[in-house]
């Protein structure tokens, strides 16, 4: 059996996540802190006994979710599993700063920064009302892209993240996005919705935090991952610190390719992957895109002691 080590992005958060990771292991405890004292506040308290609003405020939630994700990470360690029983490692968007902290190419201070200075340029880079995305589900890519030229009239409007095969996220300018909205249902999608997000992530409208990223990440020692970082962008494996760090810049305007992502690491011999952190909507994707691939959500105490018993360690 092949895994892969998948991290999720922003949409998982929940309170109370990796509490009992914390509880339950020194290990994980010692990363929520060390994440606190590089903001210099305590994400934990808001993590674990805050209000959901707060949490999902993408400043809070980026970071908040690595963290949950490397405290799974030092509990299965803990347990003897590490990051290289996986061949490969890959994250949905901000989770590509948790894959790559767990693959020691970032340290996990330097990760949460980062990840509140994208939080917080992404947030910033377009005025309030200004952006929106929608999810698109019952049409293919090839069919949302064409609905996204149409619709853009002037404006921006993306496909902003090729999920599965029927689950398409569209972004921009919100006249725009409604726009495309429109004509989804009136090409036959399942559902076309508004997503209740708070900027148009992953489209040209993010070019500010683009840059944002370039200088912050052109400051942080970055090394080759451990294990091959399968990149958003290029859904292929990546190990090269130069190019993974001008991929992380590319990331943030360009289009998270999960369902090519996912689909590659099957060709190369993926069996089976494990969703490290909160919630199991990667799984869901995952198996959406290959029935054949075994999916774990590894978010729990319980989850952890399951998963390494499962590798026998």
């Amino acid at each position: 059996m092949t895994l892969a080590f998948v991290f999720p992005g922003q949409g998982a958060q929940t309170i109370g996540m990796g509490r009992d990771l914390a509880e339950t292991w020194p290990e994980a405890r010692a990363v929520f802190q060390a994440v606190d004292e590089a903001l210099g506040e305590k994400l934990s308290a808001l993590i674990w006994e805050g209000e959901i609003e707060a949490l999902t405020l993408t400043r809070n939630a980026q970071p908040a979710l690595m963290a949950t994700s490397m405290a799974v990470m030092a509990a299965l360690r803990a347990e003897g599993v590490e990051v290289t029983a996986a061949a490969y490692v890959a994250g949905h968007s901000l989770g590509e700063y948790s894959a790559l902290a767990a693959a020691g190419a970032l340290g996990l201070e330097d990760a949460a920064r980062l990840l509140r200075l994208r939080g917080e340029a992404m947030q910033q880079a377009v005025a309030p009302g200004e952006g929106a995305m929608a999810a698109i589900l019952g049409l293919d890519f090839e069919t949302v892209a064409g609905i996204v030229a149409e619709a853009a009239g002037g404006q921006v409007c993306a496909a902003a993240n090729d999920n599965d095969p029927a689950q398409v996220v569209v972004s921009g300018h919100a006249e725009a996005v409604l726009r495309a909205v429109e004509l989804a249902k009136a090409k036959g999608a399942k559902r076309a919705v508004p997503l209740p997000v708070s900027a148009p992530f992953h489209c040209a409208l993010m070019q500010p935090a683009a840059e944002a990223m370039a200088a912050a990440l052109e400051a942080v020692d970055l090394r080759a991952p451990s294990v091959p970082l399968v990149a958003n962008v290029t859904a292929r494996p990546e190990s090269g610190p130069d190019i993974i760090r001008r991929q992380l810049v590319e990331q943030v305007t360009g289009r998270v390719r999960w369902r090519e992502s996912v689909a590659w690491m099957a060709s190369d011999g993926v069996t089976e992957t494990w969703e490290i952190g909160a919630g199991k909507a990667l799984s869901g994707m995952v198996r959406r895109i290959d029935r054949a691939l075994e999916t774990r959500a590894v978010g729990t105490a319980d989850e952890v002691r399951a998963a390494a018993a499962a590798r026998g360690a």
